[in-house]
């Protein structure tokens, strides 16, 4: 075993000092400054193995806490050593053991393994593990070795006695002195008091003569007396047995009646609970059908004005249907007048365009022929007016430019014209186009429309569904409410119930408990010990009798959750409450029995197996019996209590308890009230919560789906403005599409005529070149003639078919005409605000339809409405039906609970007046009892009868026998002044003088013992002082020749006989067996550093480093003398030569191979035979530290020192 680490915190120089590196378990050299803290390491070890700081004051802790220069201040202070156990040294588990000791102002504590210890558990562990505390050289700090070499010789013998253990059989011999005294005081005492005894035993020797006498007529009292209080004890005790078969009697009959009372109570707790939950449902269901009636006129109301509005309603449909009818058939009838319109358009206009055709046809052939007329009439007139064909080519030629720039021009505008039909026709298509489109748009906006009435006649009914499940829901809702309020009612009528079975503290420590660990969220804390099990019914009152008040201990899963808790418990002062943390439970020890008689009760225990050791801390050492007989047979073999079912019970520890319970006030009945209702009301209460959470979720859809028709009206109604302009848009483009339809036929008309045109010039230019191409004639020749001719003709008949062409085309343009402005102007017009007013009913249906008050919805409505009042009325008659039910339970189970309240009454009576008759009994039998413990005590105050008392009188009549002791009486009075216990004081006096006399053999042999012991000591005490002087002798001798291998050493035992000293090697082995240890008077020690024959020096002779190689080599002989596991040396090399330093060096590295060494130095020999190697600083803050360096940094500092 050695030290392997040490923590200092607070402790003189060292502030805050880790664990230092684990020392080496052979030697450990140490180097530091002077006033480095050194010193203060080695206080601190020696501070925790209790070599010094034993006893300290107030002042004396502050010392040894660390000052340093800050402003805080250290209050405590510890010095923790961890040992290597790895050898068992130390007998604990482990191989490692730790020693703290913590001081403060007002504590000085010691842990062991981390667990408090006390001081003195501590000094005989280490004692335990070889640390002597007769011998204090194991730790040798600065000045010991100064103190050891200048120690007298007779100071010498002293510290060699301390070390031999002398003081254990000083103290036995002063105990055994002080034992002897006292024997010899009681010796001395007994003597006295046997010669007092003697004394009045002759006084009572002479009185006894005349007690004889006395004795004689007394005896005869005795017997009479004796014989009439026998009489009388045989009356008392047939008394007593008469009336205990009368009890017996009365006792089974009370049984029977308990019983019976038991049973009816239960029934009547049962029909009480059946009766409360009965009219619980029994207001439930009229608070129900109360509300289911008052709902029912609500929907015969609301029934009733809501078919008033859709008579009305649909009043206004069939009105605003008639109209519609009635635009229908008109715009029938338009239509069909269109079509015929149309028709005969269609007729007409091919004819119009042939008759056009062959009008410009007829028109054109007669323009031709005329035009060829004029030529011929103009080349006719020519001849006249040109005199040659020059003038006559050169009029033609003008003619001609002019008629192609004529033609020229007519065909330019015959372009334009043509160019302006087709742009007009493009036109035309356009709007065409934009028609269809704007038509399209207007169709699309009238599906938006339908689909948004849709959409808002699905919500609409989607929303009428959810009010009816909300309207449902909150019917429950209101239901639940009653009946959450009455669980209420109950649970908190069964907690007051089982919080009454408990003391008010307990209570509020319980509630508090609860609130605490919600507030603290606190995990682990398993609740009252009556909520964590099950019973059976059977089982119920020798459970609760066994668990008393630990029904309510509060199990958790360690102290530190408990702790928790009773922290803010005494901050509030709420209460009392007993935790039971599972970690502080310990299975308890012995084997409990078990059998058909004896049933273990935590066998009948439902719980979980995390509080096993809960249970067995309460109910583990208890079993079950059928009887108390077999209860104490068990208690008393097995060493457990034992209960009846009743609830007698044997306590392992043999007192009784039992009696009679009341199971009305039962805790584990109000335990499983409290549990049952609480688990209700939880239900109800988390059913309730659904029920709100779905009505919430109801309303939200609601709300969500009322803006969705809000969207959808504000879409719909977006769409329908739209709408309105796109028909309006459709109409103009209509009239548009038809003006340039028109605009068209009129440019055609335009080109037709502009056709003409150029073919009558380019008819007239060809035939002025012709002309031109002609020779020159003053007439006309005979074909032309005939020409001509033929051109009037046809010119004539062309003009006559022109005009009846004309005629012709003129009535059919005129029929065609009155036809399209029928068409135009009438038809379609009415068409359009016929189509426009059925558009606008229709679009107004849509509207109204999408409206909460439209003939749909309303119709929906009433079915909806129809369909609930007749479920309300089934409903209705369901519960009129169950209250019903209920009204015939609650008046049976009423009449049966009146009958069984009347009987109990009657059987509490009877109960009563048996209680009253046990009454009696208990008072006559104490009466009876008190009369036979008055006649025991009698015949016990009569005291020793002799034999013919039992027979002598025993036939005798009571009133005889009281005569005869009459007369007894008057003889004994004249025997008055007789000392009538003289027999009895002499027998009592020779009695403690027989015990006087043992007693006084006794001390004798005890003395005797005693002094026996004593010298058994004085010789043991002298032996080891002889054993342990020669092992420190021989030891030393040894070492000092080792460590002065030229010189000797040996120690000398001072010896005073007749005042002359003299040397106990001169002595005989015989005269030193017989010589007294008093006569020494110290140890010498002679030594030759050069010599091993001379007889060497006294200690006083040599110089100072010499001293202290002599002081060492003592020591290191004492340490053989009594071995340590480890040494502790302070500096103790400091006065040695250079020679003697490398000795002691090497002598340390021999004994280190079997003990662990911590030495200080300031010499460089030391560091040569270490093993590892500390350095100690201290900073300017005067903060100490150590730790590990290497062996030159120690030579180094040693060098530079």
């Amino acid at each position: 075993m050695y030290i392997k680490t040490i923590t200092i915190h607070g402790f003189k120089s060292y502030k805050d000092q880790p664990a230092v590196d684990p020392f080496s378990p052979r030697h450990n050299v140490v180097v530091g400054r002077n006033g480095s803290g050194k010193s203060n390491f080695f206080m601190a070890i020696r501070f925790v193995l209790g070599d010094a700081y034993e006893r300290m004051t107030r002042e004396e802790r502050a010392g040894l806490l660390h000052e340093g220069t800050g402003k805080t201040t250290t209050l405590s202070a510890f010095v923790e050593l961890v040992f290597d156990n790895s050898d068992g040294r130390f007998p604990t588990s482990s191989n490692e053991t730790i020693l703290r000791r913590t001081i403060g102002l007002k504590k000085d504590e010691y842990t062991l393994d981390r667990k408090s210890s006390s001081k003195a558990e501590v000094l005989n562990l280490l004692e335990s593990a070889g640390f002597s505390r007769s011998n204090p050289y194991y730790i040798v700090p600065q000045g010991r070795i100064t103190s050891l070499t200048n120690m007298r010789d007779s100071e010498r013998l002293d510290l060699l006695k301390e070390i031999a253990g002398t003081s254990v059989y000083e103290n036995k011999r002063q105990e055994s002195l002080r034992i002897l005294e006292e024997t010899q005081a009681k010796r001395d005492k007994i003597v006295d008091l046997l010669g007092r005894i003697e004394e009045r035993l002759e006084e009572l020797q002479a009185e006894q003569k005349e007690l004889d006498k006395f004795t004689v007529h007394d005896r005869e009292r005795r017997c009479l007396e004796y014989t009439l209080y026998q009489k009388e004890l045989d009356e008392v005790d047939q008394a007593l047995a008469r009336i205990e078969d009368g009890r017996r009697a009365d006792v089974d009959s009370d049984n029977h009646k308990r019983e019976e009372f038991i049973r009816r109570e239960e029934e009547i707790k049962t029909l009480e609970t059946s009766l409360a939950e009965a009219r619980r449902r029994l207001e439930t269901a009229q608070l129900a059908l109360d509300t289911s009636q008052a709902d029912h006129a609500d929907l015969i109301r609301a029934r009733t004005e809501l078919e008033c509005q859709l008579d009305d309603a649909r009043q206004l449909e069939e009105d605003g249907e008639v109209r519609r009818d009635r635009w229908e058939q008109e715009l029938r009838e338009v239509g069909e007048r269109m079509n015929e319109v149309e028709e005969q358009v269609g007729e007409v206009g091919p004819a119009l365009e042939e008759a056009r055709r062959e009008e410009r046809a007829v028109q054109q052939r007669l323009e031709t022929a005329q035009a060829k007329l004029d030529a011929l009439y103009a080349k006719q007139g020519r001849s006249d007016r040109f005199p040659d064909a020059a003038s006559r080519d050169a009029f033609l030629v003008s003619e001609i430019a002019s008629l192609e720039a004529a033609l020229a021009d007519a065909q330019a505008d015959l372009a334009r014209q043509r160019a302006l039909v087709a742009e007009r026709m493009t036109k035309a298509e356009q709007v065409g186009v934009q028609k269809r489109e704007r038509e399209r748009e207007a169709a699309e906006c009238k599906v938006t429309v339908e689909d948004r009435r849709a959409e808002v006649e699905r919500l609409r009914v989607e929303i009428n569904a959810k009010q009816e499940q909300r309207k449902t829901l909150l019917k429950e809702d209101g239901k639940l409410e009653h009946t959450v309020a009455s669980m209420r009612s109950e649970k908190e009528q069964a907690d007051r119930s089982l919080f009454g079975t408990m003391d008010r503290d307990t209570n509020r420590g319980l509630q508090a408990v609860s609130r605490i660990v919600k507030s603290l969220r606190l995990e682990g804390v398993y609740g009252p010990l009556y909520s964590l099990f099950e019973v059976e019914e059977r089982y119920k009152t020798a459970v609760e009798v066994t668990a008393g008040n630990s029904l309510f201990h509060v199990v958790v899963d360690n102290d530190s959750t408990a702790t928790r808790i009773l922290d803010v418990m005494n901050q509030e002062d709420s209460g009392r409450v007993t935790f039971m943390p599972l970690n502080r439970l310990r299975t308890q020890n012995g084997q409990v029995p078990s059998g058909q008689d004896a049933i273990p009760m935590v066998s009948k225990l439902k719980f979980l197996p995390a509080y096993r050791l809960a249970f067995d801390q309460v109910f583990g050492r208890t079993i079950v019996c059928p009887d108390l007989v077999t209860c104490g047979q068990y208690t008393r073999s097995h060493g457990v209590s034992a209960i009846t079912l009743d609830g007698d019970r044997v306590d392992r520890k043999g007192a009784l308890t039992g009696g009679y319970l009341d199971t009305r006030r039962s805790r584990l009945d109000a335990i499983r009230a409290s549990k049952s209702w609480n688990q209700k009301y939880e239900q109800e209460t988390a059913r309730q919560r659904e029920i709100k959470q779905a009505i919430v979720r109801l309303e939200q859809e609601i709300s969500i789906a009322t803006g969705n028709i809000e969207v959808a009206e504000s879409d719909r109604k977006r769409t329908m403005d739209r709408a309105q302009p796109l028909l309006a848009e459709i109409h103009r483009l209509q009239r548009e599409q038809e003006r340039l339809r028109e605009s068209v036929t009129e440019a055609e008309n335009e080109c037709a005529t502009l056709e003409r045109d150029c073919q009558t010039l380019q008819t007239r230019i060809e035939a002025y070149r012709q002309e031109m191409d002609a020779p020159f004639e003053q007439n006309l020749s005979a074909a032309e003639r005939q020409q001509m001719q033929e051109l009037v003709e046809q010119v004539s008949a062309d003009r006559d078919a022109l005009a009846e062409v004309s005629e012709k085309r003129s009535q059919l343009a005129s029929r065609k005409n009155l036809l399209q402005i029928e068409l135009d102007e009438d038809l379609a017009r009415r068409r359009e605000e016929l189509e426009n007013r059925i558009g606008r009913h229709d679009m107004q249906s849509t509207v109204e339809a999408s409206q909460p008050a439209s003939l749909g919805t309303k119709e929906n409505e009433l079915r909806a409405l129809r369909t609930s009042v007749e479920d309300l009325e089934v409903s209705i008659e369901e519960t009129q039906a169950e209250i019903e039910e209920l009204g015939k339970e609650i008046a049976t189970d009423s009449s049966r609970l009146d009958e069984l309240q009347a009987a109990q009454m009657e059987n509490s009576r009877g109960i009563l007046r048996a209680q009253k008759a046990v009454q009696r009994y208990i008072t006559k039998r104490q009466t009876l009892l008190t009369r036979k413990d008055e006649c025991n005590k009698s015949i016990r105050d009569l005291g020793v009868l002799p034999d013919e008392a039992y027979t002598k009188y025993v036939d005798e009549p009571s009133e005889k026998l009281v005569k005869k002791l009459h007369k007894v009486n008057d003889k004994l009075k004249g025997y008055s002044h007789v000392n009538k216990r003289a027999m009895e004081q002499y027998e009592t006096f020779s009695k403690q003088k027989d015990d006087l006399i043992k007693r006084r053999k006794e001390l004798e042999a005890s003395g005797k013992s005693i002094d026996e012991l004593v010298e058994s000591l004085d010789q043991r005490k002298d032996e080891a002082i002889e054993r342990t002087f020669k092992q420190v002798s021989i030891h030393f001798a040894e070492i000092f020749s080792r460590l002065v291998p030229a010189g000797r050493g040996k120690l000398r035992m001072q010896k005073s006989i007749d005042d002359i000293t003299v040397e106990e090697e001169t002595q005989s082995q015989q005269n030193r067996q017989k010589a007294n240890i008093e006569s020494y008077t110290g140890v010498s020690i002679e030594v030759s550093f050069n010599s091993k024959s001379n007889e060497g020096l006294r200690i006083q002779q040599l110089s100072g480093g010499q001293k202290s190689l002599v002081a060492l080599a003592t020591v290191f002989a004492i340490q053989k003398c009594d071995p340590a596991p480890f040494y502790l040396f302070d500096e103790i090399d400091a006065n040695l030569d250079a020679q003697y330093r490398t000795a002691v060096a090497a002598m340390i590295h021999e004994l280190s191979a079997n003990a662990q060494f911590i030495t200080t130095t300031f010499r460089p020999e030391m560091l040569a035979q270490a093993d590892k190697f500390y350095g100690v600083l201290f900073n300017e803050r005067k903060v100490s530290s150590i730790q590990t360096i290497r062996r030159e940094d120690a030579q180094d500092f040693i060098e530079n020192v």
